[in-house]
């Protein structure tokens, strides 16, 4: 083997070598297992973007919330793309079927929507997603 020859293929190999943790990195490590459910909600405040009453819904939101038994990741999100026009999501992960109707059922859920989201959320769009 000539000597540049060599030295080029291991120049590929190291760089190889050098990027697969960095690559392998970037893959979702989250992703859903089988019978996890992904519960998505975007929705509009009656308050504008950023102002004390959206921040403190949002920060009652999640307190409340994530209180809930089953609930094991939460994110509470702000819109940044003109693709969609809702102002805010709340994202949040459930291992089965079951910790979801159970918080769907929860009383604190159930008070939160009654008393905060049924007053407070002018519109909104709820998804929920399982993996393939």
């Amino acid at each position: 083997m000539k000597r540049r020859e060599f030295f080029k293929g291991a120049g590929a190999a190291t760089v190889m070598a050098a990027t697969a943790g960095t690559i392998s990195s970037c893959a979702p490590e989250n992703k859903l297992k089988s019978g996890e459910i992904y519960h998505t909600v975007q929705f509009d405040l009656k308050y504008p973007v950023g102002s004390a009453e959206a921040e403190n819904f949002i920060k009652d939101g999640v307190r409340i919330l994530t209180a809930v038994p089953g609930v094991y990741e939460f994110q509470a999100c702000r819109q940044c793309s003109p693709k969609n026009d809702y102002q805010y999501a709340f994202l949040m992960r459930f291992a089965n079927q079951q910790d979801f109707d159970n918080y769907t059922a929860n009383p604190d859920h159930c008070k939160f929507v009654e008393e905060r989201w049924n007053t407070e959320v002018t519109r909104f769009q709820e998804a929920d997603f399982q993996s393939f």
